[in-house]
C-alpha cells in the first residue's frame, strides 16, 4: 500500500513508524504481520505510488519486485528500502499506528518521490 505517514522514530534502537487506517484494505495484513518494508520510491515511480494507494486491485501485477530475507516485497528500481520487525503498534483514532524496529536497510543515490499537500511534489534548491 501506499502510506502518507512515514517518520522516523528513535535512532537507538532503530526505529520508524506508519500510520495505517483501519479501513484500508491491507489493514489486517499489516497489522498481524511480524513485521513490513518500506520502499522509498524514486520521482519516477509517482505511477507505482499511485497504482498502490488503489483499492481492491492485484497491486504487484505489472510490477517488477523481489522478496526480501523475510519474505517482504521489494519493489524494483527504488531509492531505498527499510525492512522492519513490528516492535509495537497503537491505536490512534480511526489509524493504527505501527512502530518498526529496523534490521536491515540500504539506499541509493537520487530524486525521491514526494507526497505534500495532498499531491506529489519536487524538493528545489
Amino acid at each position: 500500500m501506499t502510506v502518507s505517514a512515514f517518520c522516523s522514530v528513535s535512532l537507538e534502537p532503530p526505529l520508524v513508524l506508519i500510520c495505517i487506517e483501519k479501513n484500508a484494505s491491507a489493514y489486517e495484513a499489516l497489522t498481524s504481520a511480524p513485521g513490513f518494508v518500506v520502499n522509498i520510491l524514486a520521482a519516477s515511480q509517482e505511477q507505482v505510488a499511485r497504482r498502490f494507494a488503489i483499492v481492491d486491485i492485484d497491486r504487484f501485477e505489472g510490477v517488477g519486485y523481489s522478496r526480501s530475507q523475510n519474505g517482504f516485497a521489494i519493489l524494483d528500481d527504488v531509492l531505498g528500502v527499510i525492512e522492519c520487525a513490528t516492535f509495537a503498534t497503537h491505536d490512534a483514532g480511526d489509524h493504527t499506528i505501527i512502530v518498526g524496529q529496523v534490521e536491515a536497510a540500504r539506499a541509493q543515490t537520487g530524486t525521491p518521490l514526494l507526497y505534500y499537500r495532498g499531491g506529489y511534489a519536487q524538493l528545489e534548491r
